[in-house]
């Protein structure tokens, strides 16, 4: 049996670079926001909509891959809780991680620039700039990557799995 760990956080919060790491110490399959915004979802926008509608279309691939008992990690902004609830609902043994960091962290952060240029009105409903990250309540375990290196974040979550099929 499969799992989805997936990932949430703001743009910069290090979603990704957690999401690679556990592929290289679990070889999950990753499925990152910024990839699948350039190929399954490049029709999509960032609209609310747009939003709902791209986290639709993860699941649906997460349940594909869990059907042939494929591990799963993703790295999703997943601004809204109800996107996460659905997912903890569709999906099979699936974990909600909330990579936390302040705005003002991942602003300082800005590994892509977006910040910068969704201050200067460049780029229009960015999250927890013009759009709304809504705190996670449904999380299984908060990874504070302000507090903690990757190592430790990679430890925290690996604990967590401990016992858990992977």
């Amino acid at each position: 049996m499969s799992m989805v760990i997936w990932l949430t956080g703001l743009s910069g919060s290090g979603k990704s670079t957690i999401a690679n790491a556990l592929n290289k110490h679990f070889n999950f399959t990753v499925l990152d926001g910024d990839e699948l915004r350039r190929g399954l979802c490049s029709d999509l926008g960032y609209t609310e909509e747009d939003r709902i509608e791209n986290i639709r279309r993860t699941r649906e691939v997460c349940k594909i891959l869990q059907s042939v008992d494929v591990n799963i990690v993703t790295a999703f902004i997943t601004p809204f809780e109800s996107d996460r609830e659905l997912a903890k609902i569709i999906l099979k043994d699936c974990y909600i991680v909330w990579i936390k960091s302040s705005l003002e962290e991942c602003e300082n952060r800005d590994p892509k620039g977006l910040y910068e240029k969704a201050r200067r009105g460049e780029i229009k409903n960015f999250t927890g700039i013009d759009s709304e990250f809504e705190e996670p309540h449904c999380v299984d375990l908060v990874i504070d990557t302000e507090k903690n290196n990757i190592q430790e974040c990679i430890i925290e979550i690996t604990k967590f799995l401990k016992g858990k099929m992977i």
